[in-house]
């Protein structure tokens, strides 16, 4: 007869914590592509893009990759295949599709992709109301960051897809019209100056990190200076009118190259009308 140890109180609050940042997280996810299309999840814009589509799929892999198939006894796989499908890089685990091929992967359907991720979350789910190993809460923590990378990247993917999309649809329905507020009135730019020296860079403390961060260790700065406050769009517009990107002197030469081999006028996402500029935004 098989017998469930209790969770030890030691590591209650711990899996407490684990179990809610790992359910918001997932939550938050599905809340970003709440309005889009099935054909919305499918544009891959440009090869370093990808599909909303998979982007749901890979965040789920990591967790049955690296987690339940690790430390939940007993856990079904839900299709071997995924193993290799949603993998990204990690080229000791499986094969890797070409990645700008994503867009490509019409099979499986999204349906198919959110009942993976339902299956994943219950498993998960499972194994926190156990006594899971603790190398376990820490690479569900891991996947929590790693998720939340990637709805930083699901939502640049789909600003450029939709933005490269002729009839430059909106992100998600306007609310209520509304004045917009009026802008504070700035002071001209002051630049604050710092002796530098030896300084500590690197994570600090316990909470989580990810391993580029460690270990921390001290590097020496020479005297520099910093703005103390953000250039707005309205002075980088000005910038571009004086001829800011028609002047050498304003560039590193990685930079003027790739100005003049991209034909660059202006940032991405900006348009103009008669100098009148306008930004693509995900409120737009």
């Amino acid at each position: 007869m098989n017998t469930i140890t209790p969770p030890s109180a030691e590591s209650t609050p711990v899996r407490a914590r684990v179990l809610d940042r790992f359910r918001s997280t997932r939550r938050r996810t599905l809340a970003l592509i709440e309005h889009l299309t099935p054909e919305d999840m499918m544009v891959q814009s440009c090869p370093e893009a990808s599909p909303a589509k998979w982007h749901l799929a890979h965040t789920t892999w990591f967790f049955e990759s690296f987690i339940l198939r690790e430390y939940a006894p007993g856990y079904r796989i839900f299709n071997p295949d995924f193993a290799w499908l949603f993998n990204s890089y990690y080229q000791s685990f499986s094969a890797i599709p070409e990645k700008r091929l994503r867009s490509s992967f019409s099979r499986p359907p999204l349906q198919e992709i959110l009942r993976y991720r339902a299956h994943v979350d219950e498993a998960i789910d499972r194994l926190l109301e156990s006594d899971p190993h603790p190398e376990a809460l820490k690479r569900i923590e891991l996947g929590a960051n790693h998720e939340e990378q990637h709805q930083e990247l699901l939502l640049t993917d789909i600003l450029h897809a939709f933005f490269t999309n002729p009839l430059r649809p909106a992100y998600a329905p306007h609310g209520p019209a509304s004045r917009p507020p009026q802008s504070p009135s700035l002071s001209a730019i002051k630049y604050l100056r710092f002796e530098g020296g030896l300084n500590e860079t690197g994570h600090a403390g316990e909470s989580f990190c990810f391993d580029n961060e460690l270990p921390r260790h001290k590097v020496w700065l020479e005297p520099y200076s910093l703005a103390d406050r953000l250039v707005t769009c309205g002075e980088y517009a000005e910038f571009i009118a004086e001829g800011g990107y028609r002047r050498a002197e304003f560039w590193l030469s990685d930079g003027w190259n790739a100005v003049n081999n991209q034909q660059w006028r202006a940032p991405l996402y900006w348009t103009s009308n008669q100098n009148d500029w306008s930004i693509f935004t995900l409120r737009a």
